[in-house]
């Protein structure tokens, strides 16, 4: 444990971002898996909103700094490519 008072709270700074950051994580995860099921089983417009809500969730988090740009950039570059080849 953090014996010093700045350690102590750099340590609860870091336990506030991580849960943060975990919750944004599991949003754009789920984003993505509403995308794909639409894709399945609903079909190609119903995959184009999931589409449109899943891109502003990844998005979002590349803003924050969650993800990396260029990672948020291929997520929804082959979430797109997915949509479009099952219209």
């Amino acid at each position: 444990m953090a014996k010093s008072k700045s350690a102590t709270k750099r340590h609860k700074q870091s336990l506030k971002r991580r849960a943060r950051n975990r919750h944004v994580r599991s949003t754009v995860k789920t984003a993505i898996k509403e995308v794909r099921s639409a894709l399945e089983s609903k079909g190609a417009e119903e995959a184009g909103n999931a589409l449109s809500k899943a891109t502003s969730v990844i998005s979002r988090a590349g803003s924050k700094g969650v993800l990396h740009k260029k990672n948020v950039a291929r997520k929804v570059a082959r979430l797109s490519r997915a949509v479009q080849k099952a219209r």
